[in-house]
């Protein structure tokens, strides 16, 4: 081989590790002086947070609230939704922060369809999911208010709380922590977040009244007002054309109204609230498709 290709090669071989070398410096250099310190404590929460990323804390994932709740003072220790009392005490105890009160949440489904028994107005036979079909005129259910009964909401959860059964979301109390992930999913926005220490409850998002409701749905709220001219807690209001409940008025004022409004309501639509009883409903629902 030539002498003069041999020294060429390794001149050029030289130069370029030079070059790698100055760059690599450089980069260490930038990299040193650039770099972000991060607050060891954000690691430690971290470990204690459940890793669900379910944005359920107001914050993008668990990395966001650990460095939310570790550089902020306002922020409380307790945003974890579905680490609840456990995790919120060893957030505060690694924090400083004072613990705060941890109130057990979960997400309901404001629509009785099913009960109601709410015909369809066309078969839909597009996207099988419920954001395509709210495009298609609001979807196929008679009710433009009804759950399309797709499964975005089931797909959505990280937890796996909520089954498709009968065309309609059954969530299940002992596994939803209420995370509002199915309530940001569901494009009808009729799924919400609400205490299970709820005393009452509408399981219906008809903003229609009277004889509109009534075409379509046995039981929905044909926003009488009933409900809000009975309640001594003044916990109800109608707003937006829609029935609204205070919840932490009505738990505040006790047990002596009785459940007046429930009594008073002559759809039967706003009714006691227990998880459990609903779940039965769901499943008493899920008979009634199996043999129709």
């Amino acid at each position: 081989m030539d002498p003069t290709l041999v020294k060429m090669a390794i001149g050029g071989i030289a130069l370029l590790g030079c070059i790698g070398l100055f760059f690599g410096i450089g980069l260490a250099l930038a990299a040193h002086k650039f770099a972000v310190e991060t607050n060891p404590l954000v690691e430690e929460v971290l470990e204690v947070l459940p890793g669900a990323n379910c944005g359920g804390c107001g914050y993008g994932g668990c990395e966001g609230y650990a460095m939310a709740v570790v550089e902020d003072p306002e922020v409380p220790p307790n945003r974890c939704v579905p680490g609840r009392e456990a995790v919120a005490k060893k957030v505060a105890e690694i924090t400083g922060k004072k613990m705060s009160a941890v109130e057990d949440v979960i997400a309901v489904v404001r629509c009785s369809k099913t009960e109601g028994q709410v015909s369809q107005k066309y078969q839909y036979i597009g996207y099988q999911t419920c954001t395509a079909a709210n495009l298609a005129n609001g979807g196929p259910s008679a009710c433009q208010y009804s759950c399309i009964g797709l499964g975005d909401c089931a797909r959505a959860c990280p937890f796996n709380a909520i089954e498709i059964k009968g065309g309609f979301p059954d969530i299940d109390p002992d596994i939803c922590v209420g995370c509002g992930t199915c309530a940001k999913t569901c494009p009808k926005g009729i799924i919400e977040i609400q205490t299970k220490k709820a005393r009452v409850w509408l399981p219906c998002s008809s903003k229609d009244k009277g004889k509109e409701v009534k075409d379509v749905c046995k039981v929905g709220c044909i926003s009488c007002k009933m409900c809000v001219k009975t309640c001594p807690a003044k916990a109800i209001t109608y707003k937006d054309n829609q029935i609204h409940i205070d919840h932490k008025a009505c738990i505040e004022y006790g047990s002596e109204c009785n459940e007046i409004c429930v009594e008073k309501c002559p759809r039967h639509i706003l009714r006691i609230y227990n998880p459990d009883a609903q779940r039965a409903v769901n499943a008493n629902n899920e008979r009634k498709m199996a043999t129709a």
